[in-house]
Order: structure tokens, then sequence, then C-alpha cells
């Protein structure tokens, strides 16, 4: 905790002089206090505060999307970024009376945020499925001096969480989630579109081929949202040159992830979207 010693020593020189430098003392005092306060000093990156990583105001529901549960149904968990929040209210509603969808509600972010708090968003629930993904925010550049909506900047911005530090954290992360004895299932990261002002479009083809190998090592199957929407062709982009999507085009993503989840144990066979 730092504290501001040498504004604390004038503001106790001045208090002993004049009434009104008394009145300045005071504030001065009151302003290292503040400078030295547990809750200035917390910064944006804890994982639970979920304010980290941005999502788009229409997708916000999906945080909040909670209902009754059904002690006799599976319990089915997802695990993502801002595109699964996205998609979590038509997953629910597809898998109504299948099982009982839950989310963090928070965007998790990327995969350092994941090592932070996975262990709480998991809770003590006895999970069957969990279906997870970890990529968009770590493979963002990020500048702290820029100002813009999640600090982006692909020029002078450095990677959140470079390739080999990807693939470690991923490999942690499934042991923490085969640990919890659900199936799993992988959700490949989906397209960045040219011109993405923090991203640079194929590198999520990288990271996910880092991703496939830790899977792969693990024997979890992938749900491949990438080629689902690399099909979408900019189709149900939510504005140009976002990775975010309309509301019918997380719904398309909704129906390829209800069906992934079905297929481990509930009955159907996971086969790919079709291309709109």
């Amino acid at each position: 905790m730092l504290f501001d010693l040498p504004m604390c020593f004038i503001a106790t020189r001045l208090s002993w002089r004049h009434p009104a430098r008394r009145v300045m003392a005071g504030l001065l005092f009151l302003v290292a206090l503040a400078a030295a306060s547990p809750a200035e000093n917390k910064t944006s990156t804890d994982a639970d505060a979920g304010n980290t990583f941005y999502t788009p105001k229409r997708d916000l529901d999906g945080l909040r999307n909670e209902g009754p549960e059904d002690p006799d149904l599976p319990n089915v968990l997802l695990i993502g970024d801002s595109i699964s929040i996205g998609y979590t209210t038509p997953v629910v509603e597809l898998l109504r009376g299948t099982a009982n969808v839950r989310r963090p509600n928070v965007n998790c972010g990327d995969t350092d945020a994941g090592l932070k708090g996975l262990t709480k968003w998991l809770g003590e629930k006895k999970w069957d499925v969990i279906h997870f993904n970890w990529g968009l925010h770590d493979l963002c550049y990020r500048n702290p001096e820029v100002k813009t909506v999640g600090n982006k900047d692909k020029v002078n911005g450095r990677q959140s969480v470079p390739p080999d530090t990807y693939g470690k954290n991923l490999e942690l992360l499934v042991q923490m989630l085969r640990g919890t004895g659900a199936k799993l299932i992988w959700a490949s990261t989906t397209v960045v579109p040219e011109g993405e002002p923090g991203r640079f479009a194929g590198d999520e083809i990288k990271y996910n081929e880092i991703a496939r190998q830790v899977m792969d090592r693990h024997g979890i199957p992938v749900n491949d949202l990438h080629a689902l929407t690399a099909g979408f062709d900019g189709k149900y982009s939510a504005r140009p040159r976002d990775v975010h999507y309309s509301k019918e085009g997380s719904g398309k993503i909704a129906s390829q992830v209800a069906r992934a989840i079905r297929s481990l144990g509930l009955g159907e066979t996971l086969t790919p979207e079709p291309s709109p």
C-alpha cells in the first residue's frame, strides 16, 4: 500500500498554524489517505470483476440468464468471452427441459483471467458438461495509453497472452476442468475479421491450432465454431470489422453449441451447423 509521506508531513506542519491553513491541512491529509486507500489500489484485472473485458450492451442479458433448475436434469456450464455471452440465452432456450444451463456472470476474458477465476466459476456444483473457450482476448493487442474500448492497439500495443503462454495456460486450465469429472467440449475461437482494430486476422487460426494440440492430448472433442463463423462471410457481424455478432448470428452459433452439448450423453450426434 502506497502512502504519500511528503503530503502527510506538510499537512501536519500546516495544521499548527493559521486556521485557514488548518483547513488546507485537513484536505491534504484526506487526499493522502485516499492515495493510500486499498479501494483505490484495486486493479480492474481481477478476473471476478468482469469489467476488464468488453461485452456489447445488447448481449448483457446472457450474464443475467437465471431460471429455475430441475434437479433431475444434467448441469451444463458455458465458459467463454463475450461471444459466448451472446449465445448463452439462446442455448438456454434450446436446451430447456434437457439440461440446466449456466455460465459465470462475467466475461471470462483471456487465459490469465481464467486461471484466476476458474475455481470460483466452477463453484461447488456437480457439472455434467462444460463447454469452454478462451482465445479472442489472448490474441488481442492492447496499449494502456490508448483510451479506446479495451485499450486495443495492434500498432503500438502488446499481445495480451502470447502463443507460448497461451498453450501453457490452456494446459493448466484443461487439467483443472478435468478435475471436475465433467464431460468437456472445447469451442474453437471464432473468426477475426480483416481490419479489426486490436487483432490481426489469421491469428485466431494459430491459436486454434495450439488449442487443438492441447485438446488432442486430453481426448477432448472440438466444437468448430471457427469453421462455422468463417462460413458467415461477415453476414452476421454486429458491424464491419467487429468480432461480435448480431442476434441472428449468435442464434446460429447457439444452435451448433446446443447440438455439441447434446452429443455428449444427451443423445445427439455432433454435426456442423449448415452454412448460411
